[in-house]
Parts: C-alpha cells; sequence; structure tokens
C-alpha cells in the first residue's frame, strides 16, 4: 500500500531531512542539475551511496529551512550556503575525500542531441566523410553553407565544419542535420559549482590543487614576505637568517676597515693578507693531477714504439 502524503507533510519532511544532513555532514557540494534526467540523477545516487547523499529540492525551501536552522543552532555558517542556491542547483553532502566525489559525479554523463533553442555548451563541427545520405539530402548541407561531393551515390563532406559556437543557440536546420547525421553532441551531466567545507566556501578548481602546487605557492609567499620584510627592515621569521647574515657581512666589512677583530673575521683577514696559503694545499694535488695524464701518454707511446733490429740479428753485416 502507497502511502501518500499532503504537500504539508513532504514540506515537514523535507526540512528534517535537511536538518538532518546539516547537523551530520560538514562537507557540501553545490552541483548544477541542467538537463539531468531522473534516471541519470538515480544512477549518481547509486554510485555515491555509502559516503555520500544528493539531495534537489526547490531554493526557496532549502533557503528557509537553512536559515531556521541556523537561528536554531546558532551556527551562523550555515548562512554561506544561500547565496550559492541560485538556479537549477542540487546539494551533495559527503564525508569522503572531496576531489574523489567531484570525479565519481563526473563519471554519470549522458550524450544528448542538439535540440532546437538549446544554448551550445561547446562547439560542435562536423567530420569530414561520408555520411550515407542520398543526394536529394544535399538541401540541408547547401542551407548551412558545407562543402560535399556525390561519392557512389552518397553525400560526402569534403572539409570538417564548424556547425555550432559555444554559447550560440541551435537552430532548426543545424539540429535536423545533426540528427540525420546521428550526432549527439553534447553530454550533461551534474556539474559542481562550489565547494562548502567548515564554513569556508571555494571553487571547485582549488581541488585540482596538487602538494607541489601548494608548496610552490607557500614558497613564492615567503619569499614575498622576506622581501618586503626586508625592505621595511622588519624582523619577521621568513627573513631573520637573511638579516642576520646581513649583520655579519656589514661587522666584518667594519673589522677590515678598523683594527677591531672578533674570532669570527680573524680567517676572512688572514685570506685577504695572504691569498696563497690558503691556494698551497691545492697547487700540490693540481700539479699532481695534470702531470699524470702526460706521464701516462709516454708510457704509451714506448709501448707502441718498435723495438729496432739489428744487422747482426739477420745473420749478416753491411761488410759481409
Amino acid at each position: 500500500m502507497v502511502v501518500k502524503y499532503s504537500k504539508a507533510e513532504k514540506k515537514v519532511m523535507y526540512d528534517k531531512k535537511l536538518c538532518q544532513l546539516l547537523d551530520q555532514y560538514s562537507q557540501v557540494l553545490i552541483a548544477a542539475a541542467d538537463n539531468v534526467g531522473s534516471n541519470q540523477l538515480q544512477s549518481i545516487r547509486k554510485g555515491l551511496r555509502g559516503d555520500s547523499i544528493v539531495l534537489m529540492g526547490k531554493n526557496t525551501m532549502m533557503k528557509r529551512t537553512i536559515r531556521l536552522h541556523s537561528e536554531k543552532t546558532g551556527n551562523k555558517a550555515f548562512l554561506n550556503l544561500i547565496p550559492l542556491l541560485v538556479g537549477n542547483v542540487g546539494l551533495i553532502f559527503t564525508k569522503g575525500d572531496l576531489k574523489e566525489v567531484r570525479e565519481e559525479v563526473s563519471k554519470y554523463k549522458v550524450g544528448a542531441p542538439a535540440r532546437v533553442g538549446l544554448v551550445a555548451p561547446i562547439d560542435v563541427i562536423v567530420p569530414p566523410g561520408n555520411t550515407g545520405l542520398d543526394p536529394s539530402q544535399t538541401s540541408f548541407f547547401q542551407v548551412l553553407n558545407i562543402p560535399t561531393k556525390i561519392n557512389k551515390g552518397t553525400v560526402e563532406i569534403i572539409t570538417p565544419v564548424e556547425l555550432i559556437k559555444k554559447g550560440d543557440k541551435v537552430g532548426s536546420s543545424e539540429a535536423a542535420l545533426l540528427a540525420k547525421l546521428g550526432i549527439r553532441p553534447f553530454s550533461y551531466g551534474l556539474v559542481i559549482l562550489s565547494v562548502y567545507e567548515d564554513g569556508s566556501v571555494f571553487s571547485p578548481e582549488v581541488l585540482d590543487l596538487t602538494e607541489d602546487d601548494l608548496m610552490e605557492k607557500f614558497a613564492t609567499g615567503v619569499s614575498l614576505v622576506t622581501a618586503l620584510s626586508l625592505a621595511l627592515s622588519y624582523p619577521t621569521l621568513a627573513a631573520a637568517p637573511h638579516m642576520f647574515a646581513n649583520a655579519y657581512k656589514n661587522v666584518v666589512a667594519v673589522a677590515l676597515a678598523t683594527e677591531y677583530s672578533f674570532p669570527q673575521a680573524e680567517k676572512v683577514k688572514e685570506y685577504l693578507k695572504d691569498p696563497s696559503k690558503f691556494a698551497v694545499a691545492a697547487a700540490p694535488v693540481a700539479a699532481e693531477t695534470s702531470s699524470a695524464p702526460a706521464a701516462a701518454a709516454k708510457e704509451e707511446e714506448k709501448k707502441e714504439e718498435p723495438a729496432e733490429e739489428s744487422d747482426d740479428d739477420m745473420g749478416f753485416s753491411l761488410f759481409d
């Protein structure tokens, strides 16, 4: 027996369900659901079953429930969801990894034909090749200025043609031609628009950042803080090593210009007074290293030179 509920009862049940989800989950994906059918939405729910729940509903009802729940619990962070509830959107409550959930949602896309009046989400290009249509269908191609030729009794498109540009509305001729060619150029599914996590709202592109990207951005930030601190002579943890190094250089410079000295400056003074002391140790090694190849070359030459044969070895002399 199917139990039928009145509209008022359905609203109460919906309100209760949304409040429970707000209490249980701290991560919410706001997804656009344009051109998504009920069967497709059911498949998405099955794919996310376990750690995620998809909730659809009227924006006015969701906004009202969020406001009342925020006042009741005192958690004002939920109010950040209200500006995001614009258009045909739904909420995906999840306890899993946000990036993995978004990738799972993107798998459930369904191809769709180009319907008249629909705004194209992408460019539609008709590829060259045999269409399989008989010559009587050439009028469609002529209207759309698509170059064709008759090949073996069928119409063949000569070059690729950009039939519809992104953002343009699909006309009746374009829709009819794509239907005849069996081309379903568009695909639809839930599209993640924003991410809510513990009161913070950010773009889904943030989920694509890797640890290397974060380290690079952090290093850039540290370098900027260091440069600013050094320019203002304001000590910070990032600039401290550079400040100590610069201070040491200044003190050494003063010590070199005056008679004043300290242990850390003695070696510098000694080097400037007689640099040859520091080169002596390396000189014999360099000389020995440079002479080794020459000695080896001479050794090779001696080995390659054949021994001279004397006349006595041949059993006679020049005077015989």
